[in-house]
């Protein structure tokens, strides 16, 4: 009996990834994690559109990767309001970790219906106040621009290799690339008179 649904046939790790304004695309979800010098510090692939319940799998792979050089762990953590995960989020402030998610999205007026008290709220109240409005403002510098740079700049738009594996290491690599060329950048920029 043939399996019901549908099969991509030449990447059957790929899924349908369904983006905010955009047609539904057979691929894969890039999930980035930058500091506040826009270095890469991880890089992931999921099969899941939507970035809900990928908060702590980052903030863990960015652990390992900051341990792995001797780093500590990040002290603050910037996601926009599709990381939204509130036991993901209570786990990763249980290790010391500010976590500042809004809880609406951005184009919603109010509170999300059944999205109030507890959590929520003491999320709102954070991030409505100079202090967190403020830190959280950061994050438009900071990972923006990098997907920017990497789409538009230049214009990786999709990956070129077939299967779940192939693709990690591509975006793993057009990460690090991206590295690299903030350190030319930032050497040329620093030898210019």
């Amino acid at each position: 009996m043939a399996p019901s649904g549908l099969v991509n046939v030449t990447d059957h790790d790929s899924r349908v990834v369904r983006t905010q304004g955009q047609p539904p695309l057979q691929g894969y979800n890039a999930q980035l994690v930058v500091n506040d010098r826009q270095i890469a510090l991880a890089a992931e692939i999921t099969t899941d559109s939507p970035d809900f319940g990928h908060l702590e799998p980052m903030v863990r792979a960015t652990q390992r990767e900051l341990r792995a050089i001797e780093l500590g762990d990040p002290e603050i953590v910037l996601a926009d309001a599709g990381y939204w995960h509130q036991r993901q989020m209570e786990h990763i402030t249980g290790q010391g970790i500010t976590v500042l998610v809004p809880p609406d999205g951005g184009l919603r007026k109010g509170a999300r219906p059944g999205w109030t008290g507890g959590l929520y709220d003491a999320m709102r109240e954070v991030l409505a106040s100079p202090e967190g409005h403020a830190l959280y403002r950061q994050r438009q510098i900071t990972i923006e621009p990098v997907f920017g740079q990497i789409k538009f700049n230049r214009a990786i738009k999709r990956f070129q290799r077939r299967g779940r594996t192939a693709v990690r290491s591509e975006w793993r690599l057009i990460a690090a690339t991206h590295n690299i060329l903030k350190l030319h950048h930032h050497r040329l920029a620093a030898s210019t008179p």
